[in-house]
């Protein structure tokens, strides 16, 4: 058994930071409308899920769910929903063929859902991702045309490296990989506190 992913009943919280910010699975019925709103504005074209109606977006989410692999969350604020969070197993993703996989590795998507502070929201969700102790890293890949994601990465603390080019479901991606280990990770949360 893996446990890189905290997992739960849709809808229920798996983590919270005391100051707030609460994390659940994604409930794909009860959250769809909150999601729909999210990607289908102008400025998330690059999360690739802009065209899909209701059903299709909450179909799109159970399937993620079913995944042992691959994990959904909401993360509220205050009891608010803002962001989005994608973590899953790179071994099992097509980001596999981009760069070689290490053991405790968990490759992640972040989605600002509502406007507010990243770097506040960002700090509370680097611990929620290293929550699990098997998680030794944290990768993701942006797509290289997405200045502010990877603007954002970056002052999250991942280190950035090469760019690759991988086959993803939406068709070839182009993307930037960054990379945070478990200990920089650590000094980082230590000095936000």
């Amino acid at each position: 058994m893996d446990d890189r992913l905290l997992t739960g009943a849709p809808g229920e919280e798996v983590w919270q930071d005391g100051a707030g910010t609460a994390v659940h699975l994604l409930d794909p019925a009860a959250d769809v409308d909150v999601l729909h709103s999210w990607v289908t504005r102008p400025d998330a074209g690059f999360f690739g899920l802009g065209d899909l109606g209701r059903d299709e977006l909450r179909e799109t989410y159970e399937f993620v769910g079913s995944l042992p692999t691959h994990h959904a969350y909401l993360v509220r604020a205050a009891g608010e929903p803002v962001a989005l969070v994608q973590l899953y197993h790179p071994e099992d993703d097509p980001v596999a063929t981009a760069y070689d996989v290490r053991p405790g590795d968990v490759g992640a998507h972040f989605f600002k859902g509502a406007d507010l502070d990243w770097r506040v929201v960002g700090t509370s969700l680097l611990a929620f991702a290293f929550a699990c102790p098997a998680v030794r890293r944290i990768v993701v890949e942006p797509d290289v045309r997405n200045r502010a994601a990877i603007a954002r990465t970056a002052a999250m603390g991942f280190e950035l490296a090469g760019q690759v080019r991988f086959e993803s479901p939406h068709g070839p991606k182009d993307a930037r990989l960054g990379f945070l280990t478990r200990d920089r990770a650590e000094s980082l949360l230590a000095a936000a506190r």
